[in-house]
Order: structure tokens, then sequence, then C-alpha cells
């Protein structure tokens, strides 16, 4: 009977010094990055290019979720690998802090979560989360310098596409750069019209969904990277849609309304094309089921 009462005051004690010291760990988050978490709400709010991270912390915490029955078994065996990630994570905040880098500060909250979890719950729960962890990247803006480079080479294949649609149509068109003349108006590919947003959006639904409709790893992987050249490709014919549309009707008709319906129709045609793909992807290596036949 000792024995017993002594073990679950044991367990009672270690539940009440992890409960204090997860308390801890979360005020301590909260004082580090309240502000920069304040700034992502804004970002999220005010840019059309990352509206799509009000979803990305909630698909995390189900992917945690849907992990909890396996976390529950496995052992906490801390890791003192944990506290050189730490002091990596804490030291790009300090720095990003110092030089009004955004970007670092953003990402040094990653870094501080794994050191956390490597540090106090063991390098096998770390791997379990992997995931939740590596899916939370999607919720922060890339750097401008970053931006400026992805950009500009996809405003030029954009409008390199366009212009070949529209002149294999039969309309007359000539490309300068990211300028594209039609014989009543001229269209500038600009950095909002590059595909990035869809880009960035399609590759964070393109992993959700790889991870639902695909077994194996390298079909996951397959399935998210075709998410990239479906992104771009539909966006060079959104811009072409958005051309002809212009030769045709005017420039009002290519811009406002008509420009942001169009540019939901085009992706939603990208997410029906990255279905088809999953669905073609689960096929490969699949046995055929052999009906046996029934006698009489």
């Amino acid at each position: 009977m000792n024995v017993g009462l002594q073990q679950q005051e044991r367990e009672s004690l270690g539940m009440g010094f992890g409960l204090a010291l997860g308390t801890i760990l979360l005020g301590l988050m909260v004082a580090l990055y309240h502000e920069i978490f304040a700034g992502l709400l804004y970002d999220w709010d005010n840019d059309p290019n990352y509206s799509h991270g009000f979803i990305v912390p909630f698909m995390s915490a189900y992917f945690v979720y849907e992990r909890w029955g396996q976390l529950r078994t496995l052992p906490i065996q801390p890791n003192m690998f944990g506290i050189p990630i730490l002091i990596l994570g804490v030291t790009m905040l300090i720095i990003g802090s110092v030089g009004a880098e955004l970007f670092a500060q953003r990402v040094s909250f990653i870094g501080v979560i794994i050191g956390l979890i490597l540090l106090i719950l063991g390098r096998r729960i770390l791997i379990t989360l992997s995931l939740p962890i590596v899916f939370l990247l999607f919720m922060i803006p890339l750097p401008a310098i970053v931006v400026n480079t992805i950009a500009f080479p996809l405003q030029i294949f954009a409008a390199q596409t366009a212009s070949f649609c529209l002149f294999n149509l039969g309309i007359p068109v000539l490309r300068e750069g990211n300028l594209i003349s039609l014989a009543g108006t001229t269209l500038e590919v600009a950095e909002a019209c590059s595909g990035l947003r869809s880009l960035v959006a399609l590759l964070a639904l393109g992993t959700v969904y790889a991870y639902f409709s695909q077994r194996q790893m390298w079909k996951r992987w397959a399935l998210v990277l075709l998410s990239i050249p479906i992104a771009i490709i539909a966006n060079a014919f959104r811009v072409t849609g958005t051309g002809i549309l212009a030769n045709y009707w005017g420039a009002e008709a290519a811009e406002g309304f008509y420009h942001t319906f169009e540019g939901w129709i085009v992706f939603v045609v990208a997410f029906i094309l990255l279905l088809g793909c999953g669905i073609l992807i689960a096929k490969i290596g699949k046995q055929p089921q052999h009906h046996s036949a029934t006698r009489l």
C-alpha cells in the first residue's frame, strides 16, 4: 500500500513539475514573440500572398492531434543537443531584432520550438512532430530579397507563355520584358501577377493533400513537387486569359472583379489538376484486383 502511494506521489510530482515547466516556457514564448505574432497577423490580413497563413497553425495543430496517440507511447528522453539549437534560435531572434529583419525573427520561433522539444522530450518525439513543425514555415512571409529573386523569372515566364499563346490564337502581340503590347493596350505582368501567391498557396495545399492521399513517402514528395510546375503553368495561362479579355473587350475587362475572379478560377483548375496527379500517382505500383469467377 505504501509503495503504491509513493508511486502515485512521484507521478503527481512529475506531472506537477511538467505542468509548471510548460507554463513557464509558454509564458517565456509569449513574452518573446507576442509582437512578432502580432506582425504576422497583420501581414496575413493585409498581404493577399499570405492570407492562407490563418489556416497554417490550425493544420499544424491537427497534425499534432493526429499523432497524439503515438506521442503518448513514446518515452521522454531529454537530449542535450537541443541546447545549441535553442541558442541558435534565440541568437537569430536577437540578430533579427537588432537588424530589423522580420524573417529571421519569425523563423527563430521554429528554431526555438525544435530546440525545446529536443531538449525536454527527446529525438523520437521531435521526429514524430517534424511535419507539424516544418509546416509552420508556410505561415511566414518570404523576405523581400527572396521574393524579388523568385518573382521576376516568374513574371518573364508568364509574359513569354502568354505572348506565345496569344500569337498562336491570331492576336497581334509584342513582348518587351514583362510588358505585353496588344493592339489597343499594354499589359504589365507585375509582381502581383507573377504567380508567387498561387505558388505558395498551392504548395501548402499540395503538402496537405499529399499527406492525406498518399501512403508512400516518395509519392508524397512527388505530389508536393508537382504542385510547383502546375502553379507556374496555371498562372501563365491566367495571364493569357487576361490578354484575350483585354484584346477583345478592352483593358477594363481585364481589371478589377474579372481579374480577381479569373485568378480564383485558374487556382481551382490548378488544384483539380493536382487532384488528378494525386489519383494517378496513387495507382503507381498498386496491384490490380482480380475477381475470381464463381461457379454455379
